[in-house]
């Protein structure tokens, strides 16, 4: 368990590497999403490692980096890529950066992934605005000791994903020609990729995407009272649609493809956040 010592030895931390004024909004950026944080103006980088108790990314495609910059004017930080529980990391442990940015004012999220489309309407390329979420595993980053500090004991999950800023990234789609749907995303630990018959069990229950992220990042928010947007990419058929085969190659070849897309929305809904 960590303390609320060690998340504050963080947070100052950073506060002490960054410029002011101190980013209110933070990107999570998924795998193969790492890009955006590359054209934010005035960046400060700092890799995870040299954060006291922050952990180091080992999947493809993040590359473990704090990114404190500016996007369309607006302070943001950027995580360059993100922990996840097939890594060996616990719920807490991934949602450890996120908690030590909650003290210096974070009060807004945008949780961004790559998912397998489960929605057959949907295809490789298309955005996901996610509605809600789906997760069978038991694991939470809210099991063990209740720290106050960041919210009451039992956390109500009725509108994780806000509907305002879900709105708003619609509007920004639809100004902008993307093709991009609302939907559930549906979590799965991995890192193996879902069988066939786990994808018709998803799409039973009501997914449209499937991932292995987001999930306990958005549970953290919530019990801190920030305000989330989440934001898949479709980078490929869930497994028993076609016949090709998964590969985390894919995922990136589709990310760098739907780059300028991705952007474009990210940079047009921004400002709607504040």
């Amino acid at each position: 368990m960590y303390s609320q010592s060690d998340y504050k030895e963080s947070a100052e931390y950073i506060k002490s590497r960054i410029k002011e004024p101190v980013p209110k909004i933070l990107l999570t950026l998924g795998t193969g999403l790492g890009f955006l944080a590359d054209i934010a103006a005035d960046p400060v980088i700092i890799p995870y490692c040299d954060i006291p108790r922050f952990k180091t990314s080992t999947a493809p495609g993040h590359m473990g980096r704090l990114v404190a910059g500016k996007l369309c004017g607006i302070p943001v930080f950027m995580m360059q890529g993100r922990l996840h529980a097939y890594e060996g990391y616990t719920p807490e442990d991934i949602v450890y950066p996120l908690r030590a940015l909650s003290l210096l004012g974070v009060k807004t999220v945008i949780l961004t992934n790559a998912a397998g489309a489960v929605n057959e309407s949907y295809r490789p390329g298309d955005l996901m605005i996610i509605s809600d979420h789906i997760k069978l595993a038991p694991q939470s980053p809210l099991t063990g000791e209740n720290l106050p500090e960041f919210g009451p004991r039992f956390c109500d999950m009725s509108e994780t994903y806000d509907a305002e800023y879900r709105k708003a990234a619609k509007n920004s789609a639809e100004k902008l020609g993307i093709r991009a749907h609302e939907g559930v995303y549906f979590y799965f630990q991995g890192p193996q990729y879902e069988t066939p018959a786990e994808i018709r069990a998803a799409r039973a229950l009501g997914g449209d995407a499937v991932g292995m992220s987001t999930v306990f990042e958005a549970i953290a928010a919530s019990h801190m009272k920030m305000r989330v947007l989440g934001i898949s990419l479709m980078s490929n058929m869930a497994a028993g649609i076609l016949k090709t085969p998964l590969s985390s190659e894919e995922v990136e070849r589709c990310a760098n493809k739907q780059k300028d897309a991705f952007s474009a929305l990210i940079l047009d809904v921004l400002p709607k956040l504040l």
